[in-house]
């Protein structure tokens, strides 16, 4: 039976620990073979994003972040329209296969899917998702590292075949002491986790084949009947996903994005990572071969996943419900994938005492990395992790987040908030649930609350200036409009965007756009002054802020102007790492004199 209550929180937390000290006694060290993945793979959007990871991966392999002899590499998406997940799992079949050739059939290679510009957490917009700073290790630990621990154990049980996961989701779990997750059955294997409902329409949902069992494991292997994609909750009903607590005994689930399952909740087992073998792998690969180039979104979940099963029917194929962009092709090539996978068997990994978090949005890394006491105590997340500042007093609950960096003891940082990788003076007030990312602050400043401020370094016609996204953490930089008429309908810190640019002394004109001009959103509205410091950066795109809290004129006429957009094509990564590397030197100083102090 499966832990209840406290100790399943424990077993959590326990089984968390026991994989990062692994992965920690891996780190800068030559790996033995079958002990860890042969080929690490991070999917990118672009050329510039490609150029962003390979040197952070560089870099962390330069400074022994990362286990040595393994192979790491960048798989770039062709140039033209977007592909998707699914796309870019089809692309790097192909990067694979042109690299090592027949080789890859005996490798096991995990494959992250990093490939998306990070519209909803645009603090890592520039240097990936995958490289999203989290507030513990010395050196920090970033997402990459997280994602390496918590799947230490599977390579070594695990057949040649490729795994694939997404950069901005964790999952936990907890199982046997002798028991260890095997991806050894052929076609594809998905963890499952059970999870209330609501969470279900949010996610992929497993239909599985019927079973009597009576005992109620941590791990469990069934069939997978059927694969539902954002179900509603209806349709969860309809085809038999819903479980109740009499289907198994006495049980408490652990919870993690989801709302606490009580004993008397209906639940549904929801989808995170899957693998495939190399036997499904290379019949992908010769599809992608036959259909050369790819004009259309595919996702990885909704387009292989419900292909899978013997329940699995063509239905799916023609609803474009949860497509954020239609195109004519999208139905055909949903329909061949279908025949193509068709009769492959969907294994389900069954863990009753998992989590699983998503960190993609500002709301869910606030939440996470300053409320969530079950996330802190599970990865022993800390208020202030590798940095200099004495502010912070010890408290329990809500608190703010301090992630390399240097802080003067005179500032304050108000509860809910975190600063990444910045150096804040004496006299910066940062007001509560605000994201503060790459910055330099040395005059008087005070941030509004709910603030999200991050600057970039750039390289502009081979000389580095500087820019500083600033805006409301809850605007929503995705939402667009067609036509310039209609952009009051966007929202800035709360206000209508036309009033704020009013308040800005700027026109409402096509060049107030880059990029599709029947696209108009806050990510390509150029409004963000360039500048030829960091602080410099910072103050003015502060003043653009408070401009608007205060209703008070300030004209950006006199600046260059970009959008966050045009930032990403303009960023400079090198300069970025090596504020950071900076940053990083400062503190092991000061440690290191703190360490001769006290000796």
């Amino acid at each position: 039976m499966a832990a209840a209550g406290a100790g399943a929180g424990a077993a959590l937390r326990e089984a968390a620990q026991r994989r990062l000290r692994r992965f920690s006694e891996l780190r800068g060290k030559p790996v033995a073979p079958g002990e860890f993945w042969d080929i690490v793979a991070i999917t990118a959007a672009d050329e510039k994003q490609e150029l962003a990871y390979k040197q952070q991966l560089s870099e962390k392999l330069r400074r022994k972040e990362l286990p040595l002899g393994v192979q790491y590499h960048v798989f770039v998406d062709p140039a033209g329209a977007k592909i998707g997940n699914g796309g870019s799992t089809l692309c790097a079949l192909r990067c694979l296969e042109k690299l090592y050739g027949d080789k890859w059939n005996s490798f096991v290679i995990l494959l992250i899917h990093s490939g998306g510009y990070s519209q909803r957490l645009p603090n890592a917009s520039a240097l990936g998702k995958i490289f999203t700073a989290l507030p513990f290790g010395n050196p920090i630990y970033q997402m990459l590292e997280l994602k390496l621990a918590m799947y230490i154990d599977f390579p070594s049980h695990m057949n040649p075949g490729i795994l694939v996961t997404c950069a901005d989701d964790i999952e936990l779990y907890s199982i046997g002491e002798c028991e260890f997750i095997r991806f050894d059955k052929p076609g594809f294997t998905a963890l499952a986790h059970p999870s209330s409902l609501t969470v279900g329409t949010t996610h992929g949902v497993f239909v599985l084949e019927p079973f009597s069992a009576l005992e109620y494991r941590d791990l469990e292997y069934k069939c997978c009947h059927r694969f539902l994609h954002k179900p509603s909750i209806e349709k969860m009903h309809q085809f038999d996903a819903v479980y109740r607590p009499g289907n198994f005994s006495q049980q408490e689930f652990a919870k993690g994005d989801t709302p606490s399952l009580k004993l008397d909740s209906e639940y549904v087992y929801t989808d995170s990572l899957f693998y495939m073998d190399h036997k499904s792998a290379k019949k992908l690969l010769a599809f992608y071969e036959e259909i050369g180039t790819l004009k259309c979104e595919i996702d990885a979940y909704g387009d292989f996943l419900q292909a899978l099963g013997p329940g699995a029917t063509v239905e799916y194929t023609r609803n474009t419900s949860n497509v954020t962009k239609e195109d004519a092709e999208l139905v055909d090539i949903r329909q061949r994938i279908f025949h193509l996978l068709k009769g492959t068997s969907l294994n389900v990994v069954v863990l009753n005492n998992s989590k699983f978090y998503h960190i993609g949005t500002t709301e869910e890394y606030l939440f996470h990395f300053t409320s969530d006491s079950n996330l802190k105590s599970e990865l022993g997340l800390q208020s202030i992790a590798f940095s200099i500042f004495s502010g912070i007093p010890k408290c329990h609950g809500n608190t703010s987040c301090v992630i390399q960096s240097i802080l003067d003891s005179g500032c304050s940082v108000a509860t809910g908030s975190v600063v990444e990788y910045s150096r804040l003076g004496p006299d910066v007030s940062v007001g509560e649930n605000c994201i503060i990312s790459g910055c330099s602050i040395i005059t008087t400043a005070v941030l509004p609350a709910y603030s999200f401020v991050c600057s970039l370094s750039l390289k502009m016609n081979g000389y580095l200036k500087y820019s500083t996204m600033a805006f409301g953490v809850q605007d929503n930089l995705k939402k667009n409009v067609k036509i310039l008429s209609d952009i009051k309908l966007l929202q800035f810190s709360g206000v209508s965007f036309l009033s704020c640019l009013d308040i800005w002394n700027l026109k409402v004109t096509e060049e107030l756009f880059s990029g599709n001009k029947t696209c108009l959103s806050l990510w390509n509205a150029r409004i963000f002054p360039v500048c030829s410091s960091l602080s410099d950066s910072v103050t003015t795109s502060l003043k653009m802020l408070n401009g608007i809290q205060n209703k008070s004129a300030f004209s950006l006429n006199n600046y260059q102007l970009l959008s966050i957009e045009e930032m990403l094509v303009y960023k400079d990564v090198e300069d970025m790492i090596t504020y950071r590397e900076q940053i990083f030197q400062e503190i092991t100083l000061n440690r290191k004199q703190l360490d001769v102090k006290t000796s």
